[in-house]
């Protein structure tokens, strides 16, 4: 659809934008694309427009997302990826509800800055940060997630602070995924420096 075809009204055309992007936008990107702060205001007062979070709004008539925290977080913080706990479960690989969003951020950006939901920063760095992400749909966005076996070797790493039973647990129910690729876990592991530690676990299970 060309938004510049619909008519003058500017929250008919408002609208037209947010669908074009999923029904969910950022204020920043809403006014890059012509909108104005006053439409949105307007919008908001007519229950048009519903404000999910700080400088994040979403059209009330847009379906919600699969996975509501995962697509805030990842419209607010492009460039992080979801891991350890977020990740496992959006992986079904654990039996927790996680109460925050599991956050990795690239070690020398700035700390995202994110009312709700809660969000857990861990700080990766070169391949640690950027091998094994993989782009999900979850509604109105694309969030950034670690693949299930790099967040088997991501857990592992960070053991001490998810748990052993965590990673002992998740290995289990990739198992019964019945989808194995040990050797990505085992490239994964490596570029985490835990692969002495999880090759045991791995003989163990698989």
């Amino acid at each position: 659809m060309d938004v510049s075809k619909i008519a003058a009204d500017p929250i008919d055309r408002a609208k037209a934008i947010f669908r074009q992007n999923g029904g969910m936008l950022r204020m920043s990107a809403a006014i890059q694309a012509g909108i104005h702060r006053d439409t949105l205001r307007k919008m908001i007062g007519r229950g048009d427009l519903h404000k999910v979070s700080r400088g994040l709004y979403q059209l009330v008539e847009a379906l919600p997302p699969s996975h509501p925290d995962l697509a805030v977080v990842g419209a607010k913080v492009p460039e992080g990826v979801i891991c350890l706990i977020s990740a496992l479960s959006f992986h079904e690989l654990t039996t927790q509800i996680p109460h925050e969003v599991y956050l990795a951020i690239n070690r020398n950006a700035e700390p995202p800055r994110i009312s709700y939901p809660p969000v857990r920063v861990f700080r990766f760095s070169g391949k640690a940060f950027t091998e094994g992400i993989e782009t999900h749909d979850v509604g109105p966005v694309v969030v950034r997630i670690y693949s299930r076996e790099k967040t088997l070797a991501d857990c592992f790493k960070y053991r001490n602070k998810v748990g052993l039973d965590t990673c002992r647990e998740a290995l289990e129910l990739y198992k019964q995924q019945r989808r194995y690729n040990v050797e990505a876990i085992l490239k994964y592991a490596s570029i985490c420096r835990v692969a002495k530690v999880i090759r045991p676990y791995l003989e163990a299970i698989l």
